[in-house]
């Protein structure tokens, strides 16, 4: 039987290395990652249940579910920025310059 080696990613840099990804789909990953964990934040803060969140932005309650449980499988920025906007946020954009692969 084959063994695996057990591979740990700890930052966005080296998930894109593992996982052979191009720098643009790290950085939309990098992004998402952010929107889901600041609505993750807002929801617990406001004590929201999920179905609340969903009729809010109008969207599933399932969708939402699965956002909150950080699965973005499938989700598009649109999608959280949408969310977050209809609980009354904005997201502001800051773009830094991406150091070289070394």
């Amino acid at each position: 039987m084959k063994s695996t080696k057990a591979v740990i990613a700890r930052n966005m840099r080296d998930l894109e290395r593992v996982l052979g990804l191009s720098p643009a789909d790290g950085a939309e990953i990098e992004v998402q990652t952010a929107l889901c964990e600041k609505l993750i934040a807002i929801a617990h803060h406001r004590r929201m249940t999920h179905a609340q969140i969903a009729k809010a932005a109008g969207a599933s309650r399932t969708r939402v579910t699965a956002i909150l449980n950080r699965n973005l499988q499938g989700v598009s920025t649109d999608l959280l920025l949408r969310i977050l906007g209809s609980l009354g946020y904005r997201a502001r954009l800051v773009l830094t310059r991406a150091k070289p692969a070394a």
